[in-house]
């Protein structure tokens, strides 16, 4: 008899190559080990509110008040939320056609595109049309869209920095294309050397790819590092030589944690360099709600912004935005909100600013926390995490924790994280999932965990590091290089 049509032998193999190591199987024993008692300390994903972020009040009153907009009409209204919630509300119902339970615009709502755009030029200083920005259910649908717009088969290639946020790999699978790595340089702070991105485009070149598109990640994950704007200018020009449509993801661009190197957008750098780059590179950028102060994850909230990209292809995007008819309207609010907060002299800005400042405040403390942790363990080398949610240390294995990690069937560094996950209850994510250079094992972790858990966890992990080095080490010679 054959095959069913949904038999696995039988599906989509492009769906069998999807690897996605962040729900992967650290996660999936991790879950398994919560139903049977024990505490998990959940790090592999960036999801803040999971791990004790309080939602920012201002933007949950707006959402709540157009949620159930009955409220309005409410006369003790003003004594449970202020008036600029209230005012805020019913702007935001005003640009619906029904509230927040009818479809928008395949492109989001009009007058919330308006204001991502006002916004977008406060930041650049150059002006945005919000007719080239789309909406999307979080930066990540707003990726393939336009990965699926690129990639017409197999031969066409995505030159992604590893490592890498496994969104890409998964998707450019998933599409059918080809991922072209180009290796950050970890002992220059995960630094991007243009050559090496060359030298990327010529092997894949010789084996009969087209490079069509490069994906930065500013700031990185799961590197963590800030890209300056000396090495925004040369990614640009590369891209404006070889051909190449520039996928900007920026959606940690509020998570600074050093003053040295300050986020600064691909876009205000493109229109810095003046013609014929500003008019010619196609850049795409991404943003989001669910990272920042904001951490809004569930809400799936997203939008990205297309430059010098033809007419007749935004037509084309449209069209394949229309077949989901609509972007999820709530996190269309939640976007307008991110993009246009409350301003001085709003009865709600003191406290909108005192949350949001407490919070960076404190994922900056954490940053510290988290790397100096590492870097006083055995084995281990992590740089500073100078932006996003991560710190990605390198684990220095010895030979015998790699043999009995072969033995068990298992990649070295996820091997380690599983005995970390047994011991600890820490759950992470290993390097292998991200992509990294041959003999090198590093792990993933949020620095997300509340920042009065954060010495308990880390002496934790070092307890576990301390007990399986000692294990695991021939003590005749190996040592930490």
């Amino acid at each position: 008899m054959s095959p069913k049509p949904l038999d696995y032998e039988s599906i989509n193999e492009n769906v069998k190559k999807v690897a996605y190591a962040v729900r992967g199987e650290l996660y999936l024993r991790a879950s398994e080990l919560q139903k049977e008692g024990k505490k998990i300390i959940f790090t592999n994903v960036g999801n803040p509110h999971a791990l004790g972020q309080k939602p920012l009040t201002f933007p949950r009153q707006v959402v709540a008040l157009c949620q159930a907009p009955f409220l309005l009409d409410d006369p003790n209204v003003g004594l449970i939320f202020p008036a600029d919630a209230i005012a805020r509300a019913k702007h935001y119902l005003s640009l619906t056609s029904g509230g927040l339970g009818a479809y928008s615009d395949s492109r989001g709502l009009p007058g919330i595109r308006k204001e991502v755009a006002e916004f977008i030029e406060r930041r650049d200083g150059y002006p945005s049309d919000p007719e080239i920005i789309y909406l999307t259910d979080g930066a990540s649908k707003g990726v393939m869209q336009i990965l699926n717009t690129i990639i017409r088969g197999e031969g066409d290639g995505i030159l992604v920095p590893v490592p890498q946020y496994p969104l890409y790999s998964a998707t450019i699978s998933l599409l059918g294309g080809s991922l072209v790595p180009y290796y950050l340089e970890e002992t220059a702070n995960w630094g991007l050397d243009v050559n090496n991105v060359r030298q990327s485009v010529l092997q894949a070149r010789s084996r009969g790819i087209t490079v069509r598109a490069m994906v930065i990640i500013n700031p990185g994950n799961p590197t963590g590092q800030c890209l300056s704007e000396a090495n925004l200018k040369e990614i640009l020009h590369f891209c404006f030589q070889e051909n190449l449509v520039l996928l900007a993801d920026e959606v940690y661009q509020q998570n600074i944690y050093q003053d040295e190197r300050p986020f600064i957008s691909a876009k205000k750098v493109l229109m810095d360099l003046g013609a014929p780059l500003s008019r010619e590179v196609q850049l795409v950028s991404f943003h989001t709600v669910s990272k920042g102060y904001w951490g809004e994850c569930g809400q799936r909230g997203g939008y990205f912004e297309m430059t010098n990209i033809p007419p007749k292809t935004v037509d084309e995007i449209y069209k394949v935005a229309s077949v989901s008819l609509s972007p999820n309207v709530p996190a269309q609010i939640f976007l307008g909100l991110m993009v246009n907060p409350p301003k001085p002299g709003d009865i709600s800005y003191l406290k909108f600013v005192t949350e949001s400042k407490a919070i960076l405040d404190s994922l900056r403390r954490r940053a510290h926390i988290m790397t100096d942790g590492f870097n006083s363990c055995r084995n281990v080398v992590c740089n500073f995490t100078e932006g996003a949610m991560y710190s990605f240390p390198q684990i220095r294995l010895p030979p015998r924790a790699i043999e009995a990690a072969k033995n068990a069937g298992k990649v070295p560094d996820v091997f380690y994280c599983l005995k970390l996950l047994e011991a600890t209850g820490i759950s992470t994510v290993p390097g292998s999932g991200f992509g990294q250079k041959e003999g090198v094992f590093h792990l993933r972790t949020t620095i997300l965990p509340a920042e009065e858990d954060m010495p308990a966890i880390m002496a934790s992990f070092k307890k576990f590091n301390d007990e399986f080095m000692e294990q695991y080490e021939d003590h005749r010679g190996y040592s930490r290089m």
